[in-house]
């Protein structure tokens, strides 16, 4: 009689999303988000299987210009450097009327 082998459970989840949050000023949480982004794809192994959302909340915006930050260059710079990944997908950018954290980063990944 043949000895069973234990076989590793078969999972078809959907690994959860990697959620950051940046708040404070604009330039100084793209910069954080950007580093943050190259970390997360190292840490999930490459662009070929992700896609990335960034929700950006109008009224931390209009706080953060009304405090003196400047939209431009850093959002042109910010776009030119997403497109240097090479994203499978073009990031989706998600403008919210509701306050909350001036940006929010969400990576959906294939392992």
């Amino acid at each position: 009689m043949k000895a069973l082998q234990a076989r590793p459970a078969r999972t078809d989840a959907t690994p959860a999303p990697l959620v950051w949050t940046f708040d404070g000023p604009f330039e100084r949480c793209l910069a954080d988000l950007e580093d943050t982004l190259r970390r997360a794809i190292v840490l999930v192994g490459g662009v070929s299987g992700i896609a990335l959302a960034i929700d950006l909340s109008l009224p931390a915006l209009r706080g953060r210009v009304e405090a003196g930050d400047a939209v431009q260059p850093a959002w042109g710079g910010f776009l030119d450097a997403l497109a240097r990944l090479a994203l499978p997908v073009p990031a989706r950018v998600r403008h919210l009327r509701s306050a909350g954290p001036l940006l929010t980063l969400v990576i959906a990944y294939r392992d």
